[in-house]
């Protein structure tokens, strides 16, 4: 099954404005960077050169273009 194209969609939070996707890209990227930055998290390169950011309480994420996947 193909995915339909998300290029210029806008996503609407709950009780929200609707958000451009490159600007809720930009915000997820600086919210990962706050908890980096806090000591309560860890950017590390996988073996594949994926990057996975890891949390200090054990979960570990891979990060994609598009997506965030959690995989422990």
């Amino acid at each position: 099954m193909a995915r339909s194209s998300t290029a210029g969609a806008n996503i609407q939070p709950p009780g929200g404005a609707a958000v451009g996707r490159e600007d809720a890209k930009s915000q997820v990227l600086a919210a990962i960077g706050e908890l980096v930055d806090a000591g309560k998290a860890e950017f590390r390169h996988g073996p594949k050169g994926e990057t996975e950011l890891r949390l200090l309480s054990g979960e570990v994420f891979v990060l994609g273009e598009v997506a965030v996947t959690r995989v422990a």
